[in-house]
């Protein structure tokens, strides 16, 4: 009995020191992967946020001092940059790609919303087609469109108006966008889409009251992506846009530069105005928009 009671506390022991070797191991790989991944994230941080650090210090530089010593922080804070570049025309370019971006946040969303709506609840001849060719669609880039799309807008009489970017912007987003949306609505339970008929809901009813309800995240995340491709987007709004009057903000930082000389303080300072917006945007609706990315992606 003892040499029992012997063998077993040697064995006990033995499988004793073997879990805590494996756990031993398993929690040094863990700390090394954490560690691995989180001084990749810090070089990823430092390349995109010293660009933009750089930006902002040379914003308050001359031009003179920006080519004598670009990476060092300003002798003399120019403040007056900032003030000369949204008295020169900046607040007017901004508050056109304020107008720009809003109407193709509210078209591109809605419009969106509703077709995801009919596709994911409704089963209908050419579904698949519909399906397959809004995907096909994300493949080709806006720019292969480019010179029917410029005959199209003179054609509408839509040229050097603020309609000649939102329109295209709509129909280029529109399918990823609803695309994403649809994507939410399947994992919305129909068991309330049934009791919502139940309780005399119409169509509509359905699609303002429990699926928009339900569906902030991914609203929200589909609010920002259109925001920051129609806020950024330059290609157009620089061949569809001629006057100075219509231009957003991207086309029209153009004028800040000259052939002989440009003032390139102001030129940064007026890019640091044109970053602000999006850069506050994201830090107030992050959660949200990692939300709905994630819970966006799950079903197709």
């Amino acid at each position: 009995m003892a040499n029992k009671l012997v063998q077993y506390n040697v064995v006990g022991k033995k499988e004793t020191v073997r879990s805590l070797t494996k756990s031993g191991k398993k929690s040094w790989l863990s700390w090394s992967g954490i560690a691995i991944t989180s001084a990749l994230l810090l070089l990823y941080f430092l390349a995109v946020a010293y660009p933009l650090f750089w930006m902002v210090i040379n914003s308050f530089k001359e031009t003179n001092e920006i080519f004598r010593s670009s990476w060092a922080l300003p002798s003399k804070w120019m403040v007056s940059n900032y003030q000369e570049a949204w008295a020169t025309g900046v607040s007017k370019f901004f508050l056109n790609s304020v107008f720009v971006t809003v109407m193709t946040v509210l078209f591109t969303v809605i419009l969106s919303a509703l077709c995801a709506f009919g596709l994911a609840r409704f089963e209908f001849k050419g579904k698949l087609i519909i399906l397959g060719l809004l995907t096909a669609g994300l493949m080709f880039p806006p720019q292969v469109s480019l010179i029917p799309l410029y005959k199209l807008v003179q054609l509408m009489g839509i040229y050097d108006t603020h309609w000649a970017l939102i329109i295209p912007y709509v129909a280029f987003r529109i399918s990823l966008i609803m695309l994403l949306i649809r994507s939410f609505f399947l994992q919305i339970p129909k068991e309330l889409e049934e009791a919502a008929y139940l309780e005399g809901c119409s169509i509509f009813g359905v699609f303002f009251r429990i699926y928009l309800p339900l569906s902030k995240p991914i609203l929200v995340t589909s609010m920002l992506l259109t925001a920051y491709w129609a806020w950024n987007e330059f290609l157009f709004a620089n061949l569809f846009i001629d006057s100075d009057a219509q231009k957003t903000i991207t086309a029209g930082l153009l004028a800040f530069r000259d052939a002989l000389y440009t003032n390139w303080g102001v030129l940064m300072a007026g890019l640091v105005i044109s970053s602000l917006p999006l850069i506050i945007l994201f830090l107030f609706i992050q959660k949200s928009f990692v939300r709905g990315l994630a819970d966006g992606g799950v079903k197709g």
